[in-house]
């Protein structure tokens, strides 16, 4: 799965939206997210790390990585 569909389904699950994320990160760090912005990180998968911890933090989730 992407970065889209997988970010999209978690928004989905909280009654979220990407918009509602988007705005949360533009809050948050002090830069411009659009909800196109945003869309187009996810789609190309150029997200960095600080912007999925922004990610969870909006969504209450603990971000985890684990090693393969």
């Amino acid at each position: 799965m992407n970065a889209i569909n997988e970010v999209k389904m978690l928004v989905a699950k909280k009654g979220l939206t990407l918009t509602y994320l988007a705005n949360y990160m533009k809050e948050r760090s002090g830069k411009d997210y659009s909800l196109d912005k945003l869309s187009k990180k996810l789609r190309a998968n150029t997200i960095r790390y600080s912007e999925m911890q922004l990610i969870a933090e909006a969504l209450n989730m603990e971000l985890v990585f684990l090693d393969k």
